[in-house]
């Protein structure tokens, strides 16, 4: 079972995360260690908005936060540039990712074509509704998370939801693309929804279900692309800012995986 998967599982008993980065080649480190913890809080800290776009990440500040050597700060940065999530710039060191207004409409164009292929795939299966419940709970548990107001998990599991729906295509390939363009274009939806925007994303995601468990891979295909067009309608650009890293990480509140 992929990680996601597993954690689609866990998620209706209140257990979320990261997405990782399966599809990579390098060995994961081991459950629990500094780089793993590192990785998981910086992670969180840019999908719930906590450091915004164009932050630096400065491997002095990080090597202090969490008492490591500069070789494990490299390789989470490394980590993270890889999931889209940071920005390595020559000589000037690692930037939050702030993707431009173009990227961001190139990206949702992309994802449209993307999801498109992967409910057209899921749509024919005839075991669609039994491969698709695990997404059912993982909706039930982002509609809970949104209701009792805990935003960061809500934002975590609408961005996941996407993943794990790529998932079961089986398309190793496509899962890494589909990650990197998730975590790159959440960073650009408005930390505020726009007036008149339905901010509802879970009601969404079970209109598709619905569909794919009908098998009626056109409607699927029709509630996805509103869906992705009102997300990129949120995106709106983020003005950088100066961020003092220990007030954000290193606090112990990181999520466990």
């Amino acid at each position: 079972m992929s990680k996601n998967l597993k954690l689609i599982a866990s998620a209706s008993e209140g257990h979320e995360g990261g997405e990782g980065d399966e599809g990579n080649e390098r060995k994961p480190a081991r459950k629990g260690s500094v780089e793993e913890r590192m990785y998981h809080e910086i992670y969180d800290a840019i999908m719930e908005h906590r450091l915004p776009p164009r932050t630096k990440l400065t491997e002095q500040s990080l090597c202090e936060i969490y008492a490591t050597a500069r070789h494990t700060v490299r390789k989470v940065l490394s980590r993270l540039a890889a999931d889209g999530m940071v920005d390595l710039e020559p000589n000037r060191g690692a930037f939050i990712a702030s993707p431009s207004t173009d990227e961001a409409h190139d990206m949702f164009e992309l994802r449209q074509m993307l999801e498109r292929a992967v409910l057209d795939k899921l749509a024919a299966r005839p075991d669609v509704k039994t491969v698709i419940a695990p997404l059912r709970r993982m909706v039930a548990t982002e509609r809970q998370a949104f209701l009792s107001h805990e935003r960061p998990r809500w934002i975590r599991l609408s961005a996941e939801f996407h993943t794990a729906l790529a998932e079961l295509s089986g398309n190793a390939l496509l899962v890494t693309m589909m990650r990197r363009l998730v975590s790159r274009t959440t960073l650009m939806i408005a930390s505020v929804e726009a007036p008149g925007h339905n901010a509802c994303s879970f009601d969404e995601h079970d209109e598709i279900l619905d569909a794919l468990e009908a098998g009626d891979a056109a409607l699927a295909q029709a509630h996805m692309a509103h869906h992705l067009g009102a997300c990129a309608d949120r995106v709106q650009p983020d003005e950088p800012g100066n961020f003092d890293l220990r007030s954000v990480l290193g606090q112990g509140g990181g999520h466990t995986r």
